[in-house]
């Protein structure tokens, strides 16, 4: 599964344990990075004490912070992943889901951010989502995309969205984890900046839709492991699809025995 409440606030160790204590065995959590890891604006209300703290006068007043001063984004960044020890000691954390905004965009100073991941979080598992096509449209750019992850050791995130986006669903495994998200293809109300994510994500996908993606998935080559993740959030939407999804893949692995 994947979680989503880490991306608006800091979790907390506890959560973590309950988490690890109430699944099964075998059950696998993907978390969602903090905002602030990923260069988003965070709401002041939901940080932490230990963090409020620390922050300037001039920024305590604000109702959102986009910017923390270096100090703070490493405090965030060493809180984020302390919480994750009770998942990690048992053997229950999948990846470290980083989605950047589209405004980052393929360039040398936002390479450096990402390259520098894996070590403020030593041994995490981290998947990469881009939000400007900037870094995979072109053939040029794709290809050094590419190489960019496999060299750091990142797995890429293939997303299915609206083609008006114009993020190509590449589906590549740049480690042994392969991570597609399905956001939708509601196009009418993608760009909206009054409707919400519920709106956002408001679309079911045809069984033809999701059919394509299930073979893409299971000719895929160089992943031991894949994360089908449902995004398109609202009312039952995600579930419908995500169970149709499990059948297509239980049906091809068994025609494949």
């Amino acid at each position: 599964m994947e979680v989503d409440s880490t991306y608006y606030a800091l979790p907390a160790e506890r959560n973590a344990e309950l988490w690890a204590e109430r699944t099964p065995a075998a059950f696998i959590f993907n978390i969602k990075a903090f905002g602030w890891l990923t260069q988003h604006a965070a709401e002041t209300a939901r940080l932490p004490k230990a963090i409020k703290e620390q922050l300037p006068a001039a920024l305590r007043s604000e109702a959102r912070i986009k910017h923390p001063p270096a100090a703070i984004l490493d405090r965030a960044f060493q809180m984020f992943w302390s919480a994750m020890r009770p998942l990690r000691d048992a053997d229950k954390l999948g990846l470290i889901l980083f989605q950047f905004p589209p405004f980052v965009t393929f360039r040398p100073a936002n390479m450096d951010y990402i390259a520098g991941l894996p070590g403020r979080m030593p041994g995490a598992r981290i998947a990469i989502e881009f939000r400007h096509p900037s870094w995979l449209a072109g053939d040029r750019e794709r290809a050094a995309t590419l190489k960019f992850l496999r060299d750091h050791g990142l797995t890429l995130v293939a997303t299915d969205t609206p083609p008006e986006v114009g993020l190509p669903a590449i589906l590549a495994a740049t480690t042994d984890d392969a991570y597609v998200r399905f956001h939708g293809r509601n196009r009418e109300n993608w760009f909206k900046r009054d409707g919400g994510a519920a709106l956002r994500f408001k679309y079911l996908y045809a069984e033809r839709e999701l059919s394509e993606w299930a073979g893409r998935l299971t000719q895929l080559r160089g992943a031991r492991r894949a994360f089908a993740i449902f995004n398109n959030c609202y009312s039952n939407f995600g579930v419908m699809n995500a169970t149709t999804m499990s059948h297509m893949l239980g049906r091809q692995d068994d025609a494949s025995r």
